[in-house]
C-alpha cells in the first residue's frame, strides 16, 4: 500500500510505508524532531553502521531512533546486483530491531558520484529522531524517474534519453513524486528546507525550469552523480530536519 503511514514507535517516528529497501519517507512523531549528522569522510557502510551505534549510545537515544541513511556506491547496478545489496543492508537493521515482519521504517538515498566513484559503498549521512518540540521535521527519500510498482525498463520516464528535454522531463516526474511523498506524511514544500538533486547531465536552463517552483525557497544542492539503478539518471530527496552536524 505505497501512501500508508506507519508509526514506528521504537523510533520515535512514523513513515510512508514503501518496498524492502527503504521507505519512502519518515517524520518525527510529536515532542521529536529528526536531526541529520554528515561525515567529513564518508566510512565504509560497515564502519559507519558501527560509527552510528557509537553516536547514538552517546546521545542516549537507541539505534532504533535512525530513520534514514544516504549512501554512495561504486557504480551503477543492474536489478540482480541491487537486490544483493539490499540483502546485506536490510539484514543490519533487521539485526538492530529496526525491520520487522517484513517492514522497513528507514528512509534512503543511494546514489554513484560520477568523479572519484569509491571502490565499496559509504555512508554519507544519517538521520534520527531526538527528543525536542516537533517542527514537521522529515527526510523524503531518494527518488528517480521509474514509477513504483512498474515495470523496468518500460515504464521508466523518458527512458535513454539524456538530452536537456529528456533529463528535464524526468525532473518534473521526481518534483511530481517528492510532493506526493510529502503529502503521504502530512508536509509539503513549504515545510520542506533542503532538496538534493542527483544528475550527471547539469543543471541547465530546461532542468533549472523544470525544478525552479518547486525549490524556489530551498536550499538546492546539487550532487554530480547517478541513480544506483543502471538505465535511471535523475534522483532527488527532500528534508527539512531541527539540526544539520558533521563528524
Amino acid at each position: 500500500m505505497p501512501d500508508e503511514v506507519l508509526n514506528f514507535a521504537p523510533g520515535d517516528y512514523c513513515y510512508l510505508r514503501g518496498g524492502f529497501p527503504y521507505s519512502q519517507g519518515v517524520r518525527a512523531l510529536d515532542t521529536f524532531a529528526l536531526e541529520r549528522v554528515r561525515f567529513r569522510s564518508p566510512p565504509p557502510l560497515d564502519v559507519g553502521f558501527a560509527a552510528i551505534a557509537r553516536y547514538l549510545e552517546l546521545r542516549d537515544r537507541p539505534r532504533q531512533a535512525l530513520c534514514a541513511m544516504e549512501l554512495r556506491s561504486p557504480r551503477a547496478m543492474s536489478m540482480a546486483e541491487f537486490d544483493a545489496f539490499n540483502l546485506s543492508y536490510v539484514a543490519v537493521l533487521t539485526k538492530w530491531g529496526i525491520v520487522r515482519d517484513g517492514l522497513n521504517p528507514v528512509a534512503r538515498s543511494n546514489v554513484i558520484p560520477e568523479s572519484n566513484p569509491p571502490e565499496r559503498p559509504l555512508l554519507y549521512a544519517f538521520s534520527y529522531s531526538m527528543p525536542e518540540a516537533n517542527a514537521a521535521t522529515f527526510v523524503v527519500s531518494g527518488s528517480g524517474e521509474w514509477p513504483e510498482g512498474g515495470a523496468f525498463p518500460a515504464d521508466v520516464v523518458a527512458y535513454g534519453d539524456t538530452s536537456s528535454a529528456g533529463i528535464a522531463v524526468k525532473a518534473q516526474f521526481v518534483v511530481a513524486k517528492m510532493a506526493q511523498r510529502m503529502r503521504g506524511l502530512g508536509v509539503d514544500w513549504s515545510d520542506a528546507a533542503v532538496a538534493q538533486v542527483y544528475s550527471a547531465f547539469g543543471l541547465d536552463a530546461a532542468l533549472r525550469k523544470s525544478l525552479a517552483t518547486a525549490t524556489a525557497n530551498l536550499s538546492l544542492e546539487c550532487h554530480y552523480c547517478r541513480p544506483p539503478i543502471a538505465g535511471l539518471d535523475f534522483e532527488m530527496d527532500v528534508r527539512s530536519v531541527r539540526t544539520e552536524l558533521q563528524m
